[in-house]
């Protein structure tokens, strides 16, 4: 069975609630399709606004993050018992700032991995290596660690419903985009991973997505990868453009 493609824009920390109306309503008709699952995980304080905007169209509103417990004591965290009360089936975990900014480890993801399936929450997973990683040669290395860290006491009937977004930390944000055959060699990997910590139908299942400077120019090449299923957007999703990359 084909994979479903999915395409999600990551807003950052971008978007007054305002500003995030604003977006939804002039993206809505841009993105229309029923091909492609469409996700948008905006700032935490955008999302029921969000929501509202998004009432009748084929968008769905994702999280950027959220914390590894119920609730409790932890000022200024965001839980999932929140994001499942407000309507949010995504939420991306482990991406690379969240890393490198504040400090996430792999056993952190992992715990957030955990508790996103406890509430049928479907994470985003976020892989990737930094430029000087690269060229040391231990991409591969550095992606298996974290995907078998990432996924660790997870069942495989959870696994297939997961996605996993490789994002070379050199790409981001950067304008430099990892060539076609670069992504695709990464994201084939990915799975080939999958296969051995589960089985070769779990890794068919999985839907890994490529992230990183992506655009309205390099998606369709991207996209039409065998083992690529769509993308982890950032900066273009805060643009019409992105009609153009989800309809690539």
């Amino acid at each position: 069975m084909a994979r479903r493609k999915i395409v999600a824009g990551n807003w950052k920390m971008n978007m007054t609630p305002t500003q995030a109306v604003e977006l939804v309503n002039t993206l809505k008709p841009l993105v229309k399709t029923n091909d492609v699952d469409v996700i948008f995980c905006v700032p935490a304080i955008d999302i029921i606004p969000a929501m509202e905007a998004a009432k009748g169209s084929n968008i769905n509103i994702g999280a950027e993050n959220m914390y590894f417990e119920d609730s409790g004591a932890y000022t200024g965290e965001i839980s999932p018992l929140m994001l499942v009360d407000a309507g949010v089936k995504y939420v991306i975990i482990g991406h690379s700032e969240r890393r490198e900014y504040f400090g996430e480890t792999d056993e952190i993801v992992n715990k957030k991995v955990l508790k996103a399936f406890e509430h049928n929450l479907t994470p985003i997973v976020c892989c990737g290596e930094s430029l000087t990683q690269r060229e040391q040669g231990v991409t591969f290395d550095l992606i298996r660690q974290q995907i078998k860290i990432a996924f660790q006491n997870v069942s495989a009937e959870q696994a297939q419903t997961a996605v996993i977004a490789y994002e070379p930390i050199w790409a981001i944000g950067t304008g430099k985009v990892a060539t076609t055959s670069q992504a695709q060699e990464v994201c084939a990997a990915i799975r080939v991973l999958i296969s051995e910590i589960y089985d070769q139908t779990t890794a068919l299942a999985v839907r890994i997505q490529y992230g990183g400077s992506v655009t309205a120019d390099t998606a369709a090449d991207l996209f039409s990868q065998p083992d690529i299923d769509g993308g982890l957007v950032g900066g273009a999703s805060l643009k019409p453009d992105f009609g153009k990359i989800v309809n690539h």
